[in-house]
């Protein structure tokens, strides 16, 4: 299909995509500079990763490590533009609805397009070694062009129906909302190629074998797959690998063909239902508040609850501390280089989203403000949201715990453990309460900074001030459980800090509410000005 010049419709998206490139980096010498910066960071490791996978050649087990490569390359690709749909314009194919373009045209142009880019660059490198690491002779490398061909096409293929088949998702506020996710699945896969790493390093590369023998016959791994086949003169074999990617490289355009179809031609009913009498847009939204309690305390609960869930910024700091929480004690287990006593860090991790409450309320506190006439719904006011942080917080701690106790095997510690971590987080709550009144500061909204220039020394003062008064505060608890490990009544007493360690908690939290229950009503201008500037 031609435009209405008679230029190819794949050209004139292949330009689009280079204009939305260069145009977007003619809008400010920072985003300029951080591209330049990225793409040359992607590209030396693409070359490192390339320098190394040839030297891999001849090693015993390299052709499970360049299967595994090319399957890890696949999935990343699939899940990329679930967790960063603004990272190409042209994932969106609604923009052309007003277009006269047909599907499969369309299909063709887009697809050439996605192979405008760094990610196709950094993906075909990668490739490159791969093959370059298993062929051996003048079949195999004749078949390397084919399969690098079939796999990147596979790759950009998954990302574009991946995109198509959720563009009503990716394009909502539930689509950015899932981006924020981000954060946590890189810090996990981080950690977990931390940790396959090390046991690669210690038992070699055949651990990969298992998996790989599996994984060369699933597409785009089974590209890299044939390679290995001729070289090992399994032309049939090979053959059947390479037209499973031919066949799965089909299935997705057709699936992507139909996604562009129905987006072009039907109507965008994911609000229709909701706008309908009676909709469960309606019903959904009153279903969980029927549990929070009557009265002031269930609304201010409410409120907390929907900021950790719709706003970006609190959403953004409450997905990264539940990331580190379980990251850093049940990794180190996992490693076998963790104490039990790291459980403790899921609920400091947590805790620490007490401080600066009002903060999260920019401007809008003077609202919270005009309904605090003294201290009592100043208390009132601060209950409900500690009350709110416990709904999450205080489950989340005991699943950490548990799971790091049963990953080291020390059940008989479960109990302190539980203790320790459930005093440190009403120490939190507590101190948190304290300082949000103390120490308010402004979130801007727009950006990724979360302090306005000029209150980053009030910040400081808060959250780490605050968490090494609540370490202090916990000291008591602390020396029980070092008092009864270093007598003999340890195993016969250590159940005792569970209880000890949650009344003490409770204590530490309704005492820092009544601390701050006055200050905060006394201070309510101080407080709408501090967190206003944002």
């Amino acid at each position: 299909m031609s435009g209405a010049s008679g230029t190819p419709v794949t050209a004139v998206v292949v330009r689009l995509k280079l204009s939305l490139l260069r145009n977007g980096l003619r809008q400010s010498g920072g985003r300029r500079a951080a591209y330049v910066a990225s793409a040359a960071v992607a590209l030396v490791f693409a070359a490192l990763q390339l320098i190394g996978l040839i030297a891999l050649r001849g090693h015993a087990h390299a052709d499970a490590l360049v299967v595994l490569l090319a399957a890890v390359l696949g999935l990343g690709w699939a899940v990329m533009p679930l967790f960063f749909p603004g990272g190409d314009e042209t994932l969106d194919p609604t923009r052309l609805v007003m277009l006269p373009l047909r599907p499969r045209p369309l299909v063709r142009a887009l697809l050439a397009a996605s192979l405008v880019g760094i990610g196709p660059l950094f993906t075909l490198l990668l490739l490159v070694g791969s093959v370059i690491a298993v062929a051996h002779g003048a079949a195999a490398y004749a078949v390397s062009v084919v399969a690098v061909v079939l796999a990147l096409l596979l790759c950009v293929a998954l990302a574009r129906a991946v995109a198509a088949a959720n563009v009503r998702l990716l394009t909502s506020r539930r689509g950015r909302d899932l981006a924020v996710l981000s954060g946590l699945v890189i810090a996990v896969g981080a950690q977990v190629v931390n940790f396959g790493a090390q046991r690669l390093g210690s038992a070699g590369l055949g651990q990969l074998d298992p998996a790989a023998d599996v994984l060369r016959w699933v597409p785009p791994a089974a590209a890299v797959g044939a390679v290995r086949a001729v070289s090992d003169e399994a032309y049939g074999r090979a053959a059947v690998q390479l037209l499973l990617c031919v066949v799965a490289l089909v299935a997705l355009v057709r699936v992507w063909a139909r996604s562009l179809e129905r987006l072009m031609t039907a109507p965008d009913g994911s609000t229709l239902h909701a706008a309908e009498p009676g909709g469960r847009a309606r019903d959904a939204s009153r279903g969980w508040e029927r549990l929070l309690p009557a009265g002031r305390t269930g609304t201010v609960m409410g409120r907390s609850l929907r900021y950790i869930w719709r706003d970006p910024k609190t959403k953004a700091a409450w997905v990264t501390s539940l990331a580190i929480g379980v990251i850093v004690p049940v990794f180190n287990a996992v490693q076998g280089t963790g104490s039990v006593y790291f459980a403790c860090f899921a609920a400091g991790m947590l805790g620490i989203q007490m401080y600066n409450q009002f903060g999260q309320d920019t401007s809008a506190f003077w609202m919270v403000a005009m309904t605090i006439s003294g201290a009592r719904d100043a208390y009132v006011e601060l209950r409900g949201r500690a009350l709110a942080l416990l709904v999450v917080t205080l489950p989340y701690a005991a699943l950490v715990t548990v799971l790091t106790t049963a990953l080291l095997g020390t059940w008989g510690r479960l109990p302190e453990v539980l203790g320790l971590s459930f005093a440190l987080l009403g120490a939190m709550l507590g101190t948190g309460a304290w300082t949000s009144a103390r120490f308010p500061y402004s979130i801007p909204q727009e950006g990724h900074k979360n302090v306005v220039p000029g209150q980053v020394g009030l910040a400081w003062m808060s959250i780490f001030g605050g968490m090494v008064a609540a370490a202090l505060l916990c000291a008591p608890v602390i020396a029980l459980t070092v008092w009864l490990h270093a007598g003999p009544g340890a195993d016969a007493y250590g159940w005792l800090l569970l209880p000890a360690g949650l009344v003490y908690g409770a204590g530490l939290t309704l005492l820092g509410l009544r601390l701050a229950a006055p200050r905060t009503a006394a201070r309510l201008p101080e407080i709408l000005s501090a967190v206003s500037k944002g």
